[in-house]
């Protein structure tokens, strides 16, 4: 019976780590919208640790006087399904998940958004796109 017993947990424990797994560790760069010029658009990123924690972070440079303004944040251990950004400089608050290759603006839900802000320039008829971006290196 104890046999039985751990066998079962350490499939219900290894069912519950690869639903867990991170799809990449270190520093990406990603753009999901197209930002308007001004004071400059900031450079976003996410820092997947070894440990499973994922940091978010921007940098955006004032066009006009050249001054810089970043922060990062820890958003927690990585959920493949959303996880919740919020940056104290700007009050921002947005949902994304990603995977190895992409990531993507969601609800709360992790439902992906659409929006005619997520269209590239290149796609300027488009309207309603999909949020997501290409994780650089």
């Amino acid at each position: 019976m104890k046999a039985i017993f751990t066998i079962i947990m350490f499939c219900f424990s290894a069912a519950l780590f690869s639903q867990t797994q991170i799809p990449f560790t270190g520093k990406r760069d990603f753009n999901i919208e197209d930002g308007a010029s001004g004071s400059g658009t900031p450079a976003y990123y996410l820092d997947v640790k070894k440990n499973g924690n994922v940091h978010f972070g921007f940098l955006q440079i004032n066009q006009a006087d050249g001054k810089e303004t970043k922060e990062e944040i820890n958003a927690g251990k990585y959920n493949p399904n959303v996880m919740k950004v919020h940056f104290k400089t700007y009050n921002e608050t947005f949902y994304v998940k990603f995977n190895k290759e992409k990531i993507y603006l969601t609800d709360e839900k992790g439902n992906i958004k659409k929006s005619d802000d997520c269209c590239p320039v290149s796609e300027m008829a488009e309207i309603n796109c999909s949020c997501e971006s290409i994780l650089y290196k």
